[in-house]
């Protein structure tokens, strides 16, 4: 390689080297894993990719000339965007046919031959990304018109040639067209209070706050970075120039390559199939379903079988078996519904590696929503068809055959249907469908968290309270239950009524599991030593940890605040790590209990005259995200307060770099973490509102701090109200972002050393770059949130399983 061509490698490098992502392992990784689609590789392995080992003229006439185009391509395609993502009415791209229909709906005949709109319509006219930005459209028009009667109203003549030239790709033309909207005199100098001014419009825009102090600050920072002369102002060459390298260090020409690098090659060439990860992902689930639906088949074909032989099927024909078979599933199911709730039996078999490698311990909840809705299934087919099927024929069955048949049964009277339904063993039926129809209504997810598509008088009388105590009704369903096993029709031997041997131990384990409970919590009363109110109704309480308390990262705890109520128990993932001498827990207040206890504390705090609200706590239990010492690798991904689960296992991680430093200092041989933990572990936030960074901000910067020599914890920010990167709306955010860090360290978003990311991330491309990046390794994708995103990263995990040889396994918290 000779002696331009080191130069020319040298000069990009060191483009990279001083950009702020390059200044802490957080920082750099932050931009790799969101704009990219290649290599995962450093950035000098990457270079080396980009300038090709050659010698001559003609080699390195071909890496410049890759060099200048990739350059360029970085700046047609991710400079500044006007209006290519604005979306129309019908969606899609907005294009001119529709912004001609938006003219001519708000157009009048003005004093010249064509019809024109108001200057004010200018925003409704070219979008819907504008028409909810009014500040911006005006700023946008004056710079189109220029200073002078730029007010005025618009023919569709003008509005065409306003739309071509902000449909201009070329990165000057829109450069020009920022340049104007911060110049304001219109006289090519934008000065610093132009450069503030826009700040604080911008963002407005994007919904951040920024005081005015703040936002000279920034402009005093661009100005230094640009105004080397001292002049007071910036030309647009200058302003060229700093976008330019703001872009270049967000957007770098490798990025933009395609994925066609060696290693992408190595690991497509002996891919899982899809039935093969459809398997290892569901097979523990598969197995157990399969068992339950064998159990419930045989119980119901074994009774069905019983009950076609017996007197009464000359009566009552099929309707009796299917309806005694149908009771023997229910005696199954109410008996295993029991069991994924005991959580301390849980929790407890789950450290058995063996069990927990077959068994599926993190589907207890949805295994116990399963089997409730067998019971659904049991009951109406029992209960349906003895009220409309075997009721009727016995007290209409001819008489002389009900002698002959089930007379005994019935002390030789043959009941009415009304007299059948006021039978002990028919009312105490009836009571328990009553009891168990409205608990399994009020525990849905509508009624369970008050969703506004319900009508308001349902709305006020249903919620988590409602819930809660609804749902203990189970207690009077099982004193029923048993009632009417005691008396059931055709059946005088006691060893006929089984019920009681299903259930037995069932409920006994669950009584003793609550007793253990109540026991130990009544020992875990906890002090709070701090308590802290955030943004959003956010409750941050740091409690002392018990004597003894001893948990895993990834675990939550069951707390009772006895002002609000004796009998409610809540549960909280821990954001304290195992380490740690005290307990965390963040609460947002998205039920009533959490407003009732966020209002307690909001009281105690602000008055400051009277201690915190007494607590209970019961715990810990296991959850997903305590399998995550099963991977090589961990990806996290937290939507809103979803990130909580895994704040105590980034610790955890980042503790486990700390113990390697401090034993490597004192000569022992350890790997980067410790033993049985994973080797790098990934945090996604995605957040709406700016001010959700201060739940976590300590944490970020305790966590950032500690893995600054070692990359073992990234941390990924994403602020989805800020417009994407490259986006006028947003751009000089980008700018200042990145000066700002390269100076300060801190992020002008989150104020932590994490990078913060604009707009919704690319989930594809991010999984793309892990998989590149960790060939061969097993990934563990962790994700608490919403139910809908949960289903495009579950096909994710499906998809690169099958295309690469990284294989990603999905599970979901509870949310």
């Amino acid at each position: 390689m000779d002696e331009h061509m080191v130069k020319s490698k040298t000069s990009l490098l060191a483009l990279f080297k001083s950009s702020p992502s390059s200044s802490s392992s957080s920082y750099s990784s932050s931009y790799s894993y969101s704009h990219s689609s290649s290599s995962s590789c450093t950035v000098e392995n990457d270079i080396d990719s980009f300038y090709p080992v050659q010698t001559g003229s003609k080699g390195l006439h071909e890496a410049e000339k890759c060099g200048h185009v990739a350059e360029n391509e970085a700046l047609e395609v991710m400079g500044l965007k006007f209006i290519n993502d604005i979306v129309g009415d019908q969606g899609g791209i907005m294009e001119w046919k529709d912004v001609e229909n938006r003219f001519n709906q708000v157009a009048w005949t003005g004093n010249g031959p064509e019809p024109v709109v108001s200057w004010s319509q200018f925003g409704f006219c070219i979008g819907i990304g504008m028409q909810s930005s009014p500040e911006l459209a005006r700023e946008l028009l004056r710079a189109l018109r220029g200073c002078m009667q730029w007010k005025s109203d618009i023919t569709k003549t003008d509005l065409h040639n306003f739309w071509l030239r902000m449909n201009d790709d070329s990165f000057n033309s829109r450069m020009r067209l920022f340049f104007d909207m911060c110049n304001r005199n219109m006289d090519g100098r934008i000065t610093e209070t132009d450069i503030k001014q826009t700040i604080l419009l911008t963002a407005s825009i994007n919904k951040l706050s920024v005081t005015r102090d703040e936002a000279e600050d920034y402009a005093a920072l661009i100005m230094e970075s640009v105004d080397n002369k001292n002049k007071g102002y910036i030309e647009i060459s200058e302003m060229e120039t700093l976008f330019k390298e703001s872009l270049l260090k967000a957007y770098s020409p490798m990025k933009l390559q395609g994925s066609t690098n060696q290693d992408c090659e190595e690991q497509e060439q002996e891919p899982m199939s899809k039935v093969e990860v459809l398997f290892r992902t569901y097979w523990r689930r598969s197995w157990v379903v399969v068992l339950w639906l064998v159990g419930c088949f045989g119980l119901f074909g074994w009774k069905f079988d019983q009950y076609s032989k017996r007197s009464g099927f000359e009566v009552m024909g099929y309707c009796l078996p299917t309806a005694k078979g149908a009771a023997e599933t229910l005696k199954l199911n109410m008996a295993l519904i029991l069991l994924p709730v005991c959580r301390n039996t849980i929790t407890w078999l789950r450290n058995d590696p063996r069990l927990n490698y077959v068994i599926p311990f993190n589907d207890n909840i949805n295994f116990h929503k399963l089997i409730a809705g067998g019971i659904v299934v049991g009951v109406i087919l029992h209960g349906g068809t003895h009220l409309t099927c075997d009721f009727p024929r016995i007290s209409d069955s001819d008489k002389s055959i009900f002698r002959q048949t089930i007379a005994a049964g019935f002390g030789y009277h043959q009941p009415t249907y009304m007299e059948i339904l006021a039978t002990t063993e028919v009312a105490s039926g009836i009571g328990m469908v009553l009891i168990m129809a409205i608990a399994f209504s009020l525990a849905t997810k509508w009624p369970r968290r008050r969703s506004p598509v319900l009508p308001l008088s349902i709305r006020r009388v249903t919620g988590y309270n409602t819930f809660w105590y609804s749902h203990h009704l189970f207690v009077i369903v099982y004193v029923l239950l048993i009632v009417h096993s005691m008396f059931l029709f055709l059946a005088d031997k006691w060893i006929e009524k089984t019920t009681w041997m299903y259930i037995a131990f069932p409920v006994l384990l669950y009584a003793g599991e609550r007793i253990f409970r109540a026991i130990r919590s009544g020992s875990y009363e906890v002090d709070v030593m701090k308590a802290s109110l955030y943004p959003g109704k956010v409750l941050y309480l740091k409690m002392q940890k018990p004597d003894g308390f001893k948990y895993r990262s990834g675990m939550y705890i069951f707390i009772q605040c006895p002002q609000i109520s004796p009998f409610q128990w809540h549960p909280f993932s821990l954001t304290s790590g195992p380490q740690d001498e005290y307990l965390s827990v963040h609460i947002r207040t998205l039920g009533d209990w959490s407003y009732q206890i966020y209002a307690l504390f909001q009281e105690a705090v602000l008055s400051r005259l009277q201690g915190c609200p007494k607590l209970y706590i019961d715990g810990p239990y296991g959850s997903a995200s305590q399998d995550h010492v099963k991977y090589d690798i961990l990806v996290l991904i937290g939507l809103g307060i979803g990130a909580t689960p895994f704040i105590s296992i980034l610790k955890d991680v980042a503790n486990g770099v700390q113990t390697s430093q401090q034993s490597n200092h004192s000569g022992l041989r350890e790997c980067s973490s410790t033993k049985g933990s994973p080797s790098k572990a990934y945090l996604y936030w995605v957040t709406r509102e700016q001010n959700s960074f201060d739940w976590f901000r300590d944490v970020m910067k305790e966590i950032a701090n500690s893995t600054k020599q070692q990359s073992v914890v990234e941390m990924h920010n994403f602020l989805t109200s800020v417009y994407p990167e490259g986006d006028v709306r947003s751009a000089l955010l980008s700018v200042i972002q990145a000066l700002h860090h390269a100076k300060n360290g801190t992020d002008i978003v989150s104020r932590t050393p994490i990078h913060t990311h604009f707009a919704r991330p690319n989930w594809s491309n991010i999984f793309s770059r892990l998989a590149r990046k960790h060939v061969e390794a097993k990934i563990g994708v962790f994700y608490c949130g919403p139910s809908n995103l949960a289903t495009e990263l579950k096909n994710l995990c499906t998809k690169f399983s099958t295309k690469t040889t990284t294989r990603f396994v999905f599970h979901k918290e509870n949310y």
